[in-house]
């Protein structure tokens, strides 16, 4: 016969196990009674749908209504780049700054809305140095947003010219930093080779720091390929000016 202690332990599993498995399915039934509150608070007139068909049914309902608001976003964002680039042709930069912020906050990964956020903000900075009471600060300010604008535009597609010439112009004649333009505008004429204005700021950061046999190449390369008088006159003047300083020193 079985003993008494050996009944009582195995009555006590006993009792164990249906306490887990009742708490089990407790614990099933809070979550599934949590699911479908949750499903009640997204259906239509709060209701919870009883059957597969009807679950199917709300969910297609609210990807819908997800796919419609994605939709709503991106024509917003559209809109406000849209506004941002008027605003900017009306030399508004400052007004267009804050939509291409807005439209950033839409679409964060179109770098075309980080090169004009850069465009507009180097336009802020140089052009505030016409006003004598503006604080230098915010000069400054709008020079280092005119900087990240164009170095996030280049990190996010390494083939996108326009960026890095108006970053290596910038750093050339703006901000006094030859050896950061050359970097970059040495990447720009490599898918760019006969762009005008990116040689004449590689020319003169070359010159900047005193590599004025490089500078003189480059305004000499300007010469053999541009048919503009204009452009020639700068160009093969820079070059004299370059030749007088060599032979005068």
């Amino acid at each position: 016969m079985m003993r008494k202690d050996t009944i009582i332990a195995v009555f006590a599993v006993g009792i164990i196990a249906g306490s887990v498995i009742l708490f089990y399915q407790w614990a099933k039934d809070r979550d599934r009674r949590e699911f479908a509150s949750g499903i009640a608070e997204l259906s239509p007139r709060g209701r919870v749908p009883q059957t597969i068909e009807a679950l199917v049914d709300a969910i297609v309902l609210y990807e819908e209504r997800i796919e419609n608001h994605i939709r709503d976003a991106a024509q917003t964002g559209a809109y406000w780049k849209i506004l941002g680039i008027r605003l900017a042709d009306r030399g508004m930069h400052r007004d267009a700054i804050y939509a291409f912020e807005q439209a950033i906050r839409f679409n964060a990964e179109d770098p075309t809305l980080f090169f004009l956020t850069g465009e507009s903000a180097w336009i802020v900075a140089t052009s505030a140095l016409d006003f004598p009471g503006l604080q230098a600060s915010e000069r400054d300010e709008y020079f280092r947003l005119a900087e990240s604008a164009f170095l996030r535009a280049i990190d996010m597609d390494v083939t996108y010219g326009r960026p890095r010439l108006s970053l290596g112009i910038m750093y050339a004649v703006d901000l006094d930093r030859p050896q950061d333009a050359i970097v970059q505008l040495d990447r720009f004429l490599q898918t760019s080779p006969r762009d005008v204005s990116g040689m004449f700021a590689l020319a003169r950061s070359h010159a900047m720091i005193g590599q004025l046999t490089q500078a003189i190449e480059l305004y000499e390369r300007i010469l053999s390929i541009s048919g503009d008088a204009t452009v020639r006159a700068e160009a093969q003047s820079n070059i004299n000016h370059l030749r007088d300083f060599m032979w005068n020193e």
